[in-house]
């Protein structure tokens, strides 16, 4: 379902959303605004499935035990000799 609304834009919006039209992109202005949304859309989506999953890791390892931690030097030092030696070190 399309449902029509009245929508206000910057010289500069409008500029751009026509540049896009002219240059065969979009087939009207109203097309380029409703893939902006979808975009957003789809960032808001993304970003609420990382949030999740990030959110899923912390109680993970809220469950772990004390026993089970790594010690950060060993974790990082691979990392930390990889760096060294690209610097020269």
């Amino acid at each position: 379902m399309t449902v029509k609304t009245t929508l206000s834009f910057t010289d500069r919006h409008h500029r751009f959303l026509s540049e896009k039209v002219r240059d065969g992109l979009f087939a009207t202005r109203s097309a380029v605004v409703a893939n902006a949304v979808e975009h957003m859309i789809q960032d808001e989506e993304e970003r609420e499935v990382a949030l999740s999953a990030l959110a899923e890791e912390v109680r993970a390892r809220l469950r772990t035990a004390r026993s089970e931690y790594v010690d950060r030097e060993a974790a990082f030092s691979t990392a930390r000799a990889a760096v060294d030696a690209s610097r020269g070190k």
